[in-house]
């Protein structure tokens, strides 16, 4: 009897000690995700039908008094230390390199990255051959069009409302966030007058993102002032083809008021072209609108 207590006994406190264990660690990786060591805030989206997070750095002698111009950045913490680095950096050599950088994370307790982040005309369960025209539901598609609306009609109204915003707008992203970024460019290039995709994830459904980009980039003439991409020189032979596509069509259909610059960053990895793309990324959009000026 009492060796039957004892074992009792042992396996509620496993229990107890798993599920502890279990509630830390989730709690870790909420922290790591959905927090930041800036400005955190909810914004109730109705354009997402749910409440969405926010992380905003302001520079470090932050003035409300004066006017900064704004990045937007997809993928909340991911590469958020490489991007305080680098500006905090410019930000001590020159104040006019002074900008206000917001994140956006991805949901927490379910996945939405594919859904925000993918075009309306790929797949958000992506796949390298092309899609099958009788697969045309509209629930298999990206949402990137709804995510867009998001930061168009909910986000930016609500950081001009709370800051003073300048007219110079960039948005930046990675891999599927890059290819956010070459959407919004061609699809409302008016929204931001720079756009940033490092290792950009053009591929999706037989390089359907490459062919919209060129068939629409002749379309955003006097609209975007400066574009930059990359690549890391060890990436999958798949996203090196969709990089080589999109710089194809820059050199074909580019217009003539679109400064545009692209790099690949010898030996690096996916991840690592990411954080070698931030520094070089903001040198090519300063120095542009210094010389604009």
């Amino acid at each position: 009897m009492a060796l039957l207590k004892f074992r009792f006994q042992y396996l509620a406190w496993l229990i107890a000690f798993v599920l502890l264990a279990t509630g830390l660690y989730i709690a870790m990786k909420y922290q790591q995700h959905y927090s930041s060591r800036f400005i955190d805030i909810d914004i109730k989206s109705n354009a997402l039908s749910e409440m969405r997070r926010v992380f905003i750095r302001l520079p470090k002698n932050y003035n409300p008094n004066k006017a900064y111009p704004l990045i937007i950045k997809t993928d909340g913490n991911f590469n958020l230390d490489t991007w305080d680095d680098a500006l905090s950096f410019l930000e001590s050599t020159d104040d006019k390199h002074e900008v206000i950088l917001v994140a956006i994370p991805n949901l927490f307790w379910h996945d939405t990255r594919n859904r925000d982040l993918v075009p309306p005309y790929a797949r958000k369960d992506v796949a390298i051959e092309a899609r099958p025209i009788n697969q045309n539901q509209r629930e298999i598609f990206g949402k990137a069009d709804v995510f867009l609306k998001f930061i168009e009609t909910e986000l930016i109204p609500y950081l001009e409302g709370e800051y003073r915003i300048s007219g110079q707008r960039t948005l930046t992203g990675f891999s599927a966030g890059g290819s956010f970024v070459l959407y919004t460019m061609v699809t409302k290039p008016e929204l931001f007058n720079a756009y940033f995709a490092f290792s950009p994830a053009a591929w999706y459904d037989d390089n359907v993102v490459v062919k919209q980009f060129s068939k629409s980039l002749p379309n955003t003439a006097g609209n975007i002032h400066y574009f930059y991409v990359t690549l890391g020189g060890d990436e999958n032979p798949i996203i090196t083809g969709a990089f080589n596509g999109l710089v194809n069509a820059l050199q074909k259909h580019a217009p003539n008021d679109l400064t545009w610059q692209h790099h690949i960053n010898k030996g690096a990895d996916h991840e690592q072209n990411a954080k070698q793309s931030v520094r070089s990324a903001l040198d090519g959009a300063f120095n542009h609108f210094d010389m604009a000026k």
